[in-house]
């Protein structure tokens, strides 16, 4: 069961580089933009080492396509991430990633051919029901007053459409590790993510625009890094699709970080929502297309 340890690490990593983006926006130490750069910039001191235990692989015919589209599409995802943590609670954005494998059952039949079965589709009710969870005390105003609440956030909007990029991404990141090596296509994607970024921060700068807290940068790209190792370390153990499904409980732990250090309300109705979703996730990644 070491695997489940890994897994569980990545997910409390992940919720603790989700709190700290949030304190460095919430603070205005940093600009949404400095965050989506931070993240994959301050993540290489920690990942590149550990290339000297697994070394640089050899390199498919389809890596290079796939680190140009993956590396442009992480961007625009990483910039939206931010801005949703910057403008929402953490316990009604963090949530929505469960709706990836959700999204994976609409567009992985239109990639690659796969169709969920009964328990795929169990678990896209299960997460449609616990995102009503999220908002259930908005039900005296109407039945689906829950999903509009939740829609009208702008904040929860961002993360679903964040959450849609992702179920294409997976495809672009397996063709990635099939074409290279789990840790080197993280290191690789990073890498290219944080040059596009750089241009971008540095105009910023200049206009002072932005500032910059270096410590609360380095423990974003600290946990992002911790992520991504104990990731990978979990990966090599046991199926993806486990260690996926066990890092989405990052979302239980974003309410709870949400409503203790935030002071962010409705933790109840929100801590039952997201327990709803994850359910709804074991059941797809239990479940696998066929």
């Amino acid at each position: 069961m070491l695997w489940l340890i890994f897994a569980l690490l990545t997910a409390l990593f992940e919720s603790l580089k989700d709190v700290f983006s949030k304190k460095c926006l919430s603070e205005s130490e940093s600009d949404e933009y400095v965050l989506a750069w931070a993240l994959p910039a301050f993540a290489l001191p920690f990942l590149l080492p550990a290339l000297l235990f697994t070394g640089i692989p050899a390199l498919g015919t389809r890596f290079w396509l796939a680190l140009f589209s993956g590396s442009t599409l992480y961007v625009v995802t990483l910039i939206m991430y931010m801005r949703a943590i910057k403008i929402s609670e953490l316990s009604i954005t963090v949530p929505m990633l469960t709706f990836t494998p959700l999204f994976m059952l609409v567009t992985s039949p239109l990639m690659v051919g796969e169709f969920p079965n009964v328990g795929g589709i169990i678990g896209i009710l299960m997460i449609v029901a616990g995102s009503y969870l999220l908002n259930v005390s908005e039900k005296v105003h109407g039945y689906f007053a829950p999903f509009k609440a939740l829609v009208s956030d702008k904040g929860a909007r961002l993360m679903l459409l964040v959450a849609f990029i992702w179920s294409i991404t997976s495809n672009i990141d397996k063709i990635g590790l099939l074409n290279s090596s789990p840790l080197f296509w993280v290191i690789a994607v990073d890498s290219v993510a944080a040059l596009l970024l750089s241009p971008l921060v540095i105009a910023m700068a200049r206009k002072e625009r932005i500032s910059m807290n270096g410590q609360g940068l380095l423990k974003v790209g600290l946990f992002g890094g911790l992520t991504s190792i104990s990731q990978m370390t979990a990966i090599s153990l046991t199926l993806v699709a486990y260690v996926i499904a066990v890092k989405r409980t990052s979302a239980i732990m974003g309410v709870i970080f949400g409503y203790s250090i935030f002071k962010e309300s409705r933790i109840k109705e929100r801590l039952c929502g997201v327990i709803v979703m994850i359910m709804g996730v074991l059941f797809i990644t239990l479940n696998p297309l066929h």
